[in-house]
Parts: structure tokens; sequence; C-alpha cells
């Protein structure tokens, strides 16, 4: 059986999980223009963040990458990670266990 929700129905700031509860850990990230998320790591995941709306700063360790509309970055939650809206953004962040961590 499928799970369908709509991503506009969640209204939670910054962070709001799409399935509560289940793996792939899948999270709607909403930032307003200058609103960051202080440098943290999902240890053991592997991160796919797609931009669905606006334009993100996203520092990851010593590297910043600024991304946009339709952009997608993949990368390791081993990292210090940390993103910044540079104007109001909705992101889609995918948080998947990785192989090699059982």
């Amino acid at each position: 059986m499928a799970s369908v929700r709509p991503l506009a129905e969640l209204e939670s700031t910054p962070h709001a999980s799409v399935f509560p509860n289940r793996e792939p850990k899948t999270i709607r990230l909403e930032l307003e223009a200058g609103e960051e998320i202080p440098r943290h790591t999902h240890p053991g995941r592997g991160i796919v963040l797609y931009v669905l709306e606006g334009r993100l700063e996203l520092q990851l360790d010593a590297e910043s990458y600024e991304l946009t509309a339709d952009d997608v970055a993949r990368f390791d939650g081993d990292q210090d990670i940390s993103p910044r809206a540079i104007e109001d953004s909705t992101a889609l962040i995918v948080l998947a266990k990785r192989a090699d961590e059982g």
C-alpha cells in the first residue's frame, strides 16, 4: 500500500516529517529569508536535498553551495550541515540509512 501526503498540508516549520516514524526519514524544510539551521550532523545517513522553491546556501563542512529551485544535492550526513535561506525557501530532504550501517 502506498502512503501519499500533500507537502502543502504540512505546516510545522522549519521541519515537518512527511511520513512520521517511517524510513527513509523524509522532511519538508521551510525557511524564511535569512533563517538558518545551526551546524549539525546525521551520522550513518546519506542525504538528498531537493529545493522546491527559493534559494539556499548549503554549508557542508568547509564547502558552501548555492542551490535554487529544482537543484538536487546528495551528501554524507557525517559532515557538518547548515542550510541558510537566501530567500524564502522550501526543500524536501530524504535521510536514508547507509547500507554499510546495517
